[in-house]
């Protein structure tokens, strides 16, 4: 059905699957610039007569339903313009999150010595569009930070094209290819048509990238490695922050049990209530249990 009708499908299973399909014309996106990405079932590319076929899949059982994950497919659709205009950064997106799948396969080595592909420029900016397909494919956000390190910055992007520029170029196309597409044009809305339309009249830009250098056991050890780090300095920011709250709290146990006592001196069950929160938050120790019974019990 999407090598004949549809530019874009979802599909979302309540079992771990996750698959964008995506269709472009095939003077768009070539195939031999998509194969380097490819990687076993997760990542697949294949062409018709007249177009090139993206399958994007992630899987994994252990994951919770995601409320909306069905309905995503207004946020990633922007990826298909972004690979008809050059920028790869979708199929690297969809590689990494392949690669940490195939890495989890204990049976599996051959992932070891597999080559990195070209690595686009801009991984360290993602757009709104390829923040959400990194999101949907579950790509490991420590796996993307130290594939981002190789990552030249994003080019700018290029100044809206203006009519006096436009106009010659529309002029000299074949009569037969402008009806064709102003009939397209008239059947209805068709997603990615401007884009197709500049592409013909400018021709791509050579996506930026540079030679990957890494394997991926190289990535997958620098991310577990990065991970852990991570975890750790969190860990050590929590035991100093709590080491910060109870030396605060040990300074002022005096006047909190003060205001402790007066509390439930009022005898007064909100007053109570105030009292058990100031007693839990004070380093330290409560009451001796004879005296808050003869207190509460007055």
């Amino acid at each position: 059905m999407v090598e004949r009708y549809f530019d874009a499908h979802l599909y979302v299973t309540n079992w771990g699957t996750h698959r964008l399909m995506l269709r472009l014309p095939r003077q768009t996106l070539a195939l031999p610039t998509v194969k380097p990405y490819c990687l076993d079932h997760h990542v697949d590319a294949w062409t018709t007569r007249t177009h090139l076929l993206l399958a994007l899949t992630s899987d994994d059982e252990g994951c919770d339903w995601v409320e909306g994950a069905d309905d995503s497919l207004a946020a990633l659709i922007g990826v298909r313009d972004e690979l008809a205009t050059g920028d790869l950064r979708p199929l690297y997106l969809a590689w990494l999150s392949a690669l940490a799948a195939w890495g989890l396969e204990d049976d599996e080595e051959e992932y070891r010595i597999c080559p990195e592909p070209p690595v686009p420029a801009g991984l360290g900016e993602l757009t709104a569009p390829q923040r959400a397909l990194a999101d949907f494919l579950r790509v490991d956000d420590d796996l993307l930070t130290v594939a981002a390190q190789a990552s030249p910055a994003a080019p700018e992007k290029p100044a809206r094209p203006m009519k006096k520029v436009l106009a010659p170029l529309i002029a000299a196309l074949p009569q037969k290819e402008k009806d064709a597409l102003l009939l397209r044009l008239a059947l209805g809305p068709e997603a990615g048509l401007h884009t197709e339309l500049l592409h013909r009249l400018h021709g791509a830009d050579a996506p930026t990238t540079v030679p990957g250098q890494r394997s991926t056991a190289q990535l997958l050890d620098a991310a577990h490695t990065g991970r852990a780090e991570r975890r750790q300095r969190a860990g050590h920011e929590r035991i100093a922050a709590r080491a910060r709250r109870l030396t605060a709290l040990a300074s002022e146990a005096r006047s909190a049990w003060q205001r402790i006592e007066a509390h439930i001196a009022t005898k007064k069950t909100s007053a109570y209530d105030q009292a058990v929160t100031l007693s839990r938050n004070c380093a330290t120790p409560a009451p001796t249990p004879g005296r808050t019974r003869t207190s509460a019990s007055g």
